[in-house]
């Protein structure tokens, strides 16, 4: 669905994620979904720091993403669950205040590819990024597929260094301009 170019002539950068889940009723060993992120992003070459659980709590999400955006290792943050409409899905409120800068574009593309998988029930997920200091940070829904969909479609390609014409490697050095 998305145009993509790779130049091999380019070399490989990897960076550093750190893969939260959240959860009421997960627990490290349950978490299909966080256990899926891990595996393709090292599957893709990139370092996994860290992976936890926290419960659907706005402070607990909040700290645990604070803590991995002070962490001087962790270049991007990956979030799974707590995106829908219920009244214990708060992932996006605990981490859209903490944004610098958002990333609407991340939305948008997510809700155009899931729309393709599952139609108009990709309306279901507030599904957000954005930049904590120079820290990326998504949030992801909790299923498996929406994970490897948003995975495959878009973040293996944006954090790729070969992509083309452009991708988040290029722009890692000048956040903090």
């Amino acid at each position: 669905m998305f145009p993509f170019k790779t130049d091999e002539s380019i070399a490989f950068v990897p960076v550093t994620f750190a893969v939260l889940a959240v959860s009421d009723t997960r627990t490290l060993e349950t978490d299909t979904s966080g256990a899926l992120l891990k595996e393709l992003i090292e599957g893709d070459g990139h370092r996994c720091f860290d992976r936890q659980v926290v419960k659907d709590d706005r402070e607990a999400i909040a700290d645990q993403v604070r803590k991995w955006v002070d962490a001087p290792d962790i270049d991007v943050v990956l979030t799974t669950g707590g995106t829908g409409f219920s009244g214990r899905d708060v992932t996006p409120d605990a981490i859209e205040p903490m944004f610098d800068k958002r990333m609407e574009g991340f939305s948008v593309l997510f809700h155009q590819y899931s729309a393709t998988k599952i139609g108009t029930s990709t309306i279901q997920s507030r599904a957000t990024a954005g930049l904590i200091g120079s820290t990326f940070v998504f949030c992801l829904p909790g299923s498996r597929g929406a994970c490897r969909d948003a995975w495959e479609a878009i973040l293996t390609h944006q954090f790729d260094s070969r992509h083309m014409p452009c991708n988040f490697i290029e722009v890692m050095p000048r956040l903090n301009e």
